[in-house]
């Protein structure tokens, strides 16, 4: 047995909740991960996880235990990454999740000077607004809209990413056109719904102008839970609705959305990256952040003074 496969293993089965997961996220099969266990616990001749049909629970040796290797784990990471070879030329995987229009209008553009300046990183993105479990799917960071949700990660606020009201000339010429945001409530107007989390609730649209608040949560035909299908059923005709202005830049420009109630003001939405706050920030991770953050310094700088808070978008 090499230990440090089965402490990796064990560690592994901890977070992810079950032996399955932790297989797939190891690329090991179910039986050598068990074995691994297994042969850990004979070693210490204790038991660290209790196994039935439907969950595995951890034992009191087994919680101190993980407390204890998932620090030496880091620790021989940190004596890895601290050689200078190793420092100067981040490598290996990392497995990142981002939003949809995020990763095809900002991220993915610049990802080729990123690749060129770290040619021996291999990222696996994950291209979604769903919400992720980065400890049981195994994801060193998150890139995500609006207040983090998971309050357990360490969310680090990287834009604050102006919005704006938005639909297209085909809906006005045969809804009209609002001149007030009161107007979308208990009328024929429609709005198209974002759909955030498992809950699948919907954010109401705020608009603040001289000292006047309004709340708007209107009727949808459609409601989605990705922000590329959003877009496309606001440049579609479907409503009206409300996203970060980069994502309407293009559209606007090609005739195809119109702004709404522009003397009127939406809080913007902040941008964070998460990770677990028990996993080490390698090498690889801390230079995709830095770059991240760099990437949207030049975007959407944050802010000195934090907004009011307001739910997530796309």
């Amino acid at each position: 047995m090499d230990r440090f496969d089965a402490m990796r293993a064990f560690v592994r089965v901890v977070e992810a909740g079950s032996f399955t997961k932790a297989a797939e996220t190891l690329h090991m099969s179910k039986t050598t991960v068990t074995h691994l266990v297994q042969q850990l616990e004979a070693r210490l001749r204790v038991r660290l996880l209790n196994r039935t049909t439907r969950r595995i629970n951890v034992t009191p040796d087994g919680i101190a235990y993980y407390e204890r290797v998932t620090r030496l784990l880091a620790d021989m990471d940190d004596a890895e990454t601290s050689l200078s070879s190793a420092s100067s030329v981040p490598r290996g995987r990392l497995r990142v999740d981002v939003p949809s229009p995020f990763a095809r209008l900002i991220l993915i553009p610049a990802l080729p000077a990123f690749l060129a300046r770290y040619p021996d990183i291999q990222l696996d993105m994950g291209v979604s607004d769903r919400t992720v479990d980065i400890i049981s799917e195994n994801v060193d960071c998150v890139v995500r809209g609006g207040e983090p949700s998971n309050q357990s990660m360490v969310a680090r606020r990287v834009a604050e990413l102006p919005l704006g009201v938005f639909t297209s000339p085909g809906y006005l010429a045969l809804a009209g056109t609002p001149s007030h945001p009161g107007e979308l409530e208990n009328s024929h107007h429609r709005i198209i719904g974002f759909s955030w989390g498992r809950a699948g609730n919907l954010y109401p649209l705020v608009l603040h102008r001289r000292g006047e608040t309004v709340k708007v949560q209107g009727r949808y035909a459609l409601a989605v839970d990705d922000g590329n299908a959003y877009l496309a059923a606001g440049v579609s005709g479907l409503g009206i609705m409300w996203l970060p202005r980069y994502m309407s830049k293009a559209h606007l420009g090609r005739g195809e959305l119109v702004a709404l109630f522009e003397d009127w003001q939406l809080d913007p939405m902040p941008l964070y990256i998460a990770y677990p706050p028990n996993r080490h920030v390698s090498a690889k991770l801390r230079v995709f952040i830095d770059w991240v953050v760099e990437l949207m310094n030049e975007a959407a700088p944050v802010h000195e003074r934090r907004v009011r808070g307001h739910g997530a978008s796309p």
